[in-house]
Order: C-alpha cells, then structure tokens, then sequence
C-alpha cells in the first residue's frame, strides 16, 4: 500500500499527463528526472545514476544520485530501473503496417512509438505516402516517432519490386542514366531523405539497373546531398553497389561474401542496416548471420533495422533483431549501440543522434528492468520521453515512480 506521499507522486504523473493510458502528454514544466542505471549511449559504460530533463525538453544534467535535487522535481525510475537513448529502425516498409495506412479520412497512425521508438526509416512506398509520414523539420505528431523516407524504389524497367509487393506505386524505373538522373531529382524536388536503388534479380531473373545507371542514380543523388541505400543481397549486386559508391546498403546480404569483398565494403565506409531476424524467419538467416560476423569483424557499422512488413516481423522494438546483432559479433550492449546511435545516423535520418548529452534534446526510454538481461524489457517501458512530450506506460505508473527506503517519495 503506497504511503501518503507515495500516492501524491503517483497523481502528480498523471496530472502531467494529458491521458495516463500510454499516449503522451506535455512534460512537467519544471522537468524531470529519471533515476536507475544510466546509459548516455556510445561508447560509455551504464552506470547508476539520474538523468534531469529541463522543462524545455534538453538533458540538463547526468548526476550520481538524487541528493540536492529540487523537492518538487518529478523523478521516475528507481534501482532496478535503466535509462537508455530511444531506439531507432533503420528499415521499415510502413505501407505494410496496416495502422499506418491512410484511413477513410487520408489519416496515418505509425505503430511502435510505445515500445521506445522514437526514430523510423521507410524504404519503400509510394510518394504521395511517403510525403504524409515525413517528418522533415515538422514537430512530430503526438505518439509518432520521426520519419525519414525514401520514396519509390529506384529499379530497372519491370524490375524488383514492380512484379512483386512493389506494382502499385513503390518502384520507379531507371533505365538509362539520363533518366536516372531525372528520377533523383524530381525525387528530391518531392523532399524525400534518401534514395534506395533495387539491385534484386531474385529467382526469376528480372531485370536490374546497368552499372553506368546505378552509378548515374549515386552521382546525381551526391551532387544535391542525398545519400544512397542500394537493397543487394548476392555478391555479385554487393560488388556492383560497392563500384558505384553508394553509402549503405538496405540488409545484410544474405549470399556469402568472399573476404576481399567485405574488406572493400569497410574501407569504402559503407553502412549495413541488419535485418537478421526477417532472413532467419524466410530460410535465408544463417549466411545473412555469417555475413554479419565477417562485417563486424572488418569494422564496418551494422545498424539496427527490421524491414518491417515483410516475414516474421512486427511494429516497434524488436528484441529478437537485437539478439541476432548481439550473436553476430556485437554483445546486447553493441546491439543497443547499433540501434541508437549508429541506426539515427544512417543514411537520411535527422534530428535524432541515439546519445544522451547535456544540453541536446532528451529522446529516452525508461526501462523496468536491464535490457541487457532481457532485450523484450523494450516492449514494456515504464516511460517515454521524447520531443518534449513525456509517455507513462499504462498500469506501470507505481513502480516507476522513485521511493527512497522508507516509501516516500
């Protein structure tokens, strides 16, 4: 039975709140903080300690313990509490998660912000939906993470995914580089993030852009600051993304790579968004998860992403896409470190760094327990603090608000 004090604690979270059922409200004016084991992101190394939040939404502070804080401060969290950086999905396909798809009234609601999510990437969808979920320098939306986009998927003619889940509107065909050329600019005229180039022959053999048009796509991209995702998966479509200088490429390719070819992946500095957990849910995970091991033994940056949409995926934290990074070279605390820091600076994304720093705005999660003993902690955070707006889970309003040893708060 919680104390007096307890009790007053209690009501001043949900006062904050506009709703106390899990969907975000206006932060404390005053701020707030929150306490456990805390881990800034990056290279540092968790330890306990609070993390204050001011009322304009910026980290002020990182402290040892709560001794001199202000007696009206909310703090939430406690010992067995973490406080990490928001995660971030490098590789989502928000066309087919069906809440994300316009209602009857062209409205969007983009899953997964509740699990922790604060940050998304689509890479794929037609262009009149991908401008609806951009974020750009827009306030994101009440309960919505940011959104980068890629529009369509840049692909030869009748190629990969025209024939397939891409006929209606998600691909864009490139057949010379002139006309790749055009297609990157009318894209960037429309304000996506990024441009993806689809280099999938697939088992029936369709056709793919020409290496002078894939370079075309990259030359045209760079000159006006956009970067290039190229989907590769057999080796051959790696070596032929790696020659055209692209910046990342969309998975872990799932064919085999020879050492020469990883070793130029590295030195070009090319990115690799994960995806593990879909591959091993279609047959194809344990060459993608060998891929992986080789890659970040060479140094490249793997980084955290689903491919939302397709095979054994779904909305929000995934913690089995953690524990394929975690297996694949990486340890739980580098897995976090792919999906914060590394997955917020990939290709396209803005305004999210995976790092909590003095000074820089607070996007964290509030975890009840490690999530380095259990990744699925990310499914049921105790809070959300994001773009100023602060998220109590529902029914976990009582254990994440602080008592010291004699129950008061």
């Amino acid at each position: 039975m919680p104390t007096i004090r307890l009790r007053e604690a209690m009501r001043r979270v949900a006062r904050v709140l506009d709703r106390h059922d899990g969907q975000p409200g206006t932060a404390p004016s005053r701020g707030v903080a929150f306490a456990g084991t805390v881990w800034p992101g990056g290279a540092a190394e968790p330890r306990p300690g609070v993390l204050v939040v001011d009322g304009a939404g910026r980290v002020a502070e990182l402290r040892v313990d709560r001794d001199g804080l202000p007696a009206d401060l909310l703090v939430l969290g406690g010992a067995n509490h973490w406080v990490v950086p928001g995660l971030i999905d490098a590789h989502v396909h928000l066309a087919f998660d069906e809440p994300a798809r316009p209602d009857a009234h062209g409205q969007f609601r983009v899953s997964g912000y509740g699990t922790g999510l604060v940050g998304l990437r689509d890479l794929g969808a037609p262009i009149a939906w991908a401008r609806r979920w951009r974020t750009g320098h827009r306030a994101t939306a009440p309960a919505q993470p940011y959104i980068a986009v890629a529009g369509p998927v840049l692909t030869a003619a009748g190629g990969y995914p025209s024939r397939s889940w891409g006929a209606d509107g998600f691909a864009e065909f490139v057949s010379s580089p002139a006309q790749a050329r055009w297609v990157v600019q009318r894209l960037a005229s429309e304000g996506v993030d990024l441009i993806k180039v689809a280099l999938e022959p697939g088992p029936a053999g369709w056709p793919v852009p020409e290496p002078a048009v894939v370079r075309s796509v990259v030359h045209a991209a760079h000159q006006i600051g956009l970067p290039v995702v190229a989907h590769a998966l057999t080796a051959d479509m790696v070596s032929r993304a790696v020659s055209a200088g692209v910046d990342e490429l969309a998975h872990t390719p799932t064919e085999r790579l020879a050492p020469e070819q990883v070793e130029l992946i590295a030195n070009a500095g090319i990115a690799v968004t994960s995806t593990l957990q879909t591959f091993f849910a279609d047959g194809a995970g344990r060459s993608a998860a060998a891929n992986a091991a080789d890659l970040i033994a060479a140094g490249v940056r793997l980084q955290y992403g689903t491919d939302l949409g397709n095979a054994g995926t779904r909305p929000g934290v995934d913690p089995r896409e953690l524990d394929r990074l975690a297996a694949a070279g990486l340890g739980r605390l580098g897995a976090l470190r792919a999906a914060t820091e590394w997955a917020a600076t990939a290709a396209g994304m803005h305004r999210r760094t995976g790092l909590l720093r003095v000074g820089e705005p607070a996007d964290l999660v509030l975890l009840p327990s490690s999530p380095l003993v259990e990744p699925g902690v990310f499914r049921t955070p105790s809070a959300v603090y994001s773009d100023g707006r602060l998220t109590v889970g529902p029914a976990r309003t009582e254990p994440a608000v602080l008592a010291d040893e004699s129950g008061s708060a």
